[in-house]
């Protein structure tokens, strides 16, 4: 079992920045790919980006490339999302997920084995 516990949402103006933190116990991280997820009022969650578990190869939505960046730090079984340039439109509740033994990134919610409980994320106009 993995528990993982999203932190560093909040209220944020439009071009400000965060960044979300996922820490993982139970299991060590180096064994899964992981990523992160968002969920609008109304809509579906969609994948934002991912990462192997490497790090070396990561995968981002169109709509957050060039202002977000994954990361990872495997010594310290946490996952990054910094997110800048930050838009009203990225206002969402933020999921981390967690596949094992994913090589590459993976785009598609069903095939991640864990998810945190989500950090609200408000970009104010």
């Amino acid at each position: 079992q993995v528990q993982l516990v999203e932190s560093g949402g909040g209220l944020v103006q439009t071009g400000g920045s965060l960044r979300l933190s996922c820490a993982a116990s139970g299991r060590t991280l180096s064994s899964y790919g992981m990523g992160w997820f968002r969920q609008a009022p109304g809509k579906e969650r969609d994948v934002v980006a991912a990462i192997s578990r490497s790090g070396a190869s990561t995968y981002y939505a169109d709509s957050v490339k060039g202002r977000f960046t994954i990361s990872r730090d495997n010594a310290k079984n946490t996952v990054y999302l910094q997110m800048d340039s930050l838009k009203p439109e990225d206002t969402a509740v933020y999921y981390c997920a967690a596949d094992f033994g994913a090589v590459q990134p993976v785009l598609r919610e069903r095939l991640y084995d864990y998810w945190g409980q989500g950090t609200q994320v408000t970009v104010s106009s």
